[in-house]
């Protein structure tokens, strides 16, 4: 039997490395504009396009799916070639692909500043780009599972097991995260209904991060530290225990983000007992990555990649253990909704995704373009920039989480709230912003380092489009030998593997989603909760196209502290017409849930128009363009009609007088203003999203005083 001569697609590698890079720089300079407006609110220049509500998700979205997401491909396409001795299955296939995922992140770009969102975290784009990126992914897996098809080793090794896992579980997670139902090109509303969307969202929000985040990148450290430090990896036995044990746990730790909701109990529960758990399996990983360079050691002193790589993993482990503290009740009592999560979330992103991605690819372009790193002077500095970087991101966060919290939760000696006003705490923690934004500059300028770095190198080689190589044929199926362990039959058969992980991933899915999803005692209803109406409903999306959910939560926790300061705790039978749920997941301003009655409409109006005006020191931005923009009401009809659809207790043909009820309630608020010499029209955005606000939290007063 003769070696067959093939040859590695490096150009797509090449393409998909540019691309993180690129992409890497605007989504972090996108992140330094959203944290410099946490302290600088005009910022965003007085422009509608640019402010927090509406940039923080495309950061969030740029640094995911644009920078980590390129990142990813460039690394599975790179090992899954050398690991299966195979060319890609298909170079249109990759081209589509690559092309593609470019798309959907440029659509992402023109579309999240234009508030074309579903205010659904890591998954905020609308339908017409969700059906893009399933058929992309699904170009994507087609590809995959090709070359696995035509490889040329019998035995798939470990990285490959966390791409299939991958591949799969982000299908099924992107798919019923966005079930929507149309309403218009460019809008739609959830399917699902508070507290089963927020079930939802945090099964796929939480599992974004582990299946995106995580399970991709454990595959690179697999395939790419073994080669940076010339030493096999430290345990076949400890991936196997590694990979089942984290993919079948991990699906079940989402409603720990949902602890002290109106979530059912038991679902809460699951999650933190998983959550727990999932230290295991995490810091599995972790150990076999570090145990990986023994005898190594010598080199992390002088190899700057293996630095990264170790910074990287050493971040991991961190966020993997705090991550399930995090889930403990006490301390998510205390952590949540304040920025002990962004520091959380930040230590992962900047240093297991950023530090790893930057490892692979100043190993990775000098071997595709033959030549020498340009300058490893300027990775150094890159390391030691970016690591100082992180440092004085996430320090001045934990300290900011840790005050605002305790602050929150602080009585007098009386039995008073020590600090009931929320701004307070907002005031207290602003030099910590200002350090943070330091040190996401920090972080940025050593990113720029190495896209110039890169830039020379590259310019100095050549790149080997086509790299030749060759390997000998897979042997025939009846000439092998029986394999005794059930893994490594397993290994060989990547369909019975996929459908092994997918079995695995669904348990848990199927366990916490369907009671919640089909059991209406579980969602208990609440008689005074009534449909929002025609002016509420597009008040509501103005709310959500504005961003408003990125800063202010809508769900009031049985504490104390909270329902002193907020109003009565929330209940589950509030939310039945939420579509989609509008709970938070930051508070860098108060809890909306019992807003409504609270101020008067004048205040209100003066609030959007200039928040300092009745919050001196607010760090929100001026909404002043909701007083001159028009509201479209052309969207009534079939916003009505899709409400319906979804349940809402809309009289059938109450979409043909909406509008009047509409201009009816819209008239009485304008008349309401010019009492107090406030001129605007009746017909302004402003006036809706005033009559949302008055309504947030009238439900259950009216319950209160009917049962009186």
């Amino acid at each position: 039997m003769q070696p067959e001569k093939f040859y590695y697609d490096n150009k797509i590698v090449r393409n998909f490395g540019i691309a993180t890079v690129v992409w890497g720089i605007i989504g972090m300079t996108v992140g330094l504009l959203v944290a410099i407006q946490l302290y600088r609110p005009g910022m965003n220049m007085g422009n509608q396009y640019t402010t927090f509500g509406r940039i923080r998700p495309l950061h969030t979205n740029a640094v995911i799916f644009a920078f980590v997401g390129n990142a990813i491909f460039m690394g599975v396409y790179y090992s899954l070639q050398r690991l299966l001795k195979a060319r890609m299955f298909s170079d249109v296939l990759s081209k589509i692909h690559f092309w593609g995922w470019q798309l959907i992140i440029i659509s992402a770009v023109i579309t999240l500043p234009l508030g074309l969102t579903t205010s659904h975290e890591y998954a905020e784009l609308e339908w017409p780009i969700d059906i893009a990126i399933t058929l992309i992914w699904v170009v994507f897996g087609i590809n995959m599972f090709g070359t696995i098809f035509k490889r040329r080793e019998r035995h798939l090794y470990v990285a490959i097991w966390f791409y299939i896992a991958t591949f799969v579980t982000i299908a099924v997670l992107h798919i019923v995260n966005s079930v929507e139902l149309p309403v218009s090109a460019w809008k739609s509303y959830m399917v699902y209904a508070g507290v089963q969307d927020a079930l939802v969202q945090w099964w796929y929000g939480h599992n974004a991060v582990a299946f995106f985040l995580t399970t991709p990148y454990l595959g690179m450290m697999y395939y790419f530290l073994p080669k940076m430090a010339n030493r096999p990896i430290y345990s076949y036995k400890l991936s196997i225990l590694h990979f089942w044990a984290l993919i079948f746990i991990y699906i079940w730790a989402g409603p720990h983000h949902l602890l002290y909701t109106t979530l059912p109990g038991w679902a809460q529960s699951l999650g933190v007992a998983f959550s727990i758990m999932l230290i295991a399996p995490s810091w599995g990983g972790m150990i076999n990555g570090l145990l990986t360079l023994r005898g190594a050691w010598d080199k992390v002193r002088d190899d700057v990649v293996l630095k990264f790589m170790v910074v990287g993993l050493t971040a991991y482990g961190m966020a993997t253990f705090e991550g399930p503290m995090l889930s403990l009740k006490q301390i998510n009592a205390v952590a949540h909704f304040t920025d002990w999560i962004i520091a959380h979330v930040h230590v992962g992103a900047l240093g297991w995704n950023g530090f790893l991605t930057f490892a692979i690819l100043y190993w990775l372009i000098p071997r595709i373009y033959k030549t020498e790193l340009f300058s490893k002077k300027m990775a150094s500095f890159h390391f030691w920039i970016g690591t100082l970087g992180i440092l004085f991101y996430a320090v001045p966060m934990y300290w900011a989480g840790f005050t605002q919290g305790l602050m929150l939760k602080e009585f007098t000696a009386e039995g008073m709230l020590k600090y009931p006003s929320f701004l307070e705490t907002t005031l207290r923690i602003i030099p910590m912003h200002v350090m943070r934004s330091i040190g996401g500059g920090m972080y940025l300028l050593g990113v720029i380092v190495m896209a110039y770095n890169l830039t020379r190198t590259m310019l100095q080689g050549s790149l080997v489009a086509n790299e030749a190589a060759q390997a000998m044929p897979l042997e025939p199926v009846h000439t092998l030998v029986p394999e005794s362990s059930w893994h490594r039959r397993l290994e060989r058969k990547p369909i019975k593997l996929m459908i092994a992980a997918l079995l695995v991933i669904l348990i848990g899915t199927f366990v916490e989603l369907m009671p919640t999803l089909t059991i209406s005692s579980n969602i208990p209803t609440i008689a005074s909760v009534k449909p929002y109406t025609p002016l509420e409903l597009q008040g509501r999306d103005l709310y959500i196209r504005e961003g408003c959910s990125n800063c202010h939560s809508q769900t009031v926790r049985p504490f104390r502290s909270e329902t002193e300061r907020y109003g009565e705790y929330s209940k589950a039978g509030e939310f039945v017409y939420d579509h989609p749920f509008l709970w938070g997941s930051k508070r860098t301003g108060p809890d909306l849930a019992r807003e409504g009655g609270k101020y008067g409409n004048a205040w209100h109006y003066n609030h959007l128009m200039d928040p300092r005006l009745m919050s001196p020191g607010s760090i929100m931005p001026n909404y002043d363009w909701l007083i001159t923009q028009k509201l479209d009401t052309t969207t009534t009809v079939a916003k009505i009609n899709a409400m319906r659809t979804l349940g809402v207790p809309y009289a059938i043909g109450y979409e043909k007088k909406a509008n009047q009820d509409l201009d009816k309630q819209a008239k009485e608020i304008a008349d309401n203003l010019a009492k107090d010499h406030m001129k605007v029209k009746s017909n302004k955005e402003i006036i809706a999203i005033i009559a949302y606000l008055q309504r947030l939290g009238t439900d259950i007063k009216a319950n209160k005083t009917a049962n009186k």
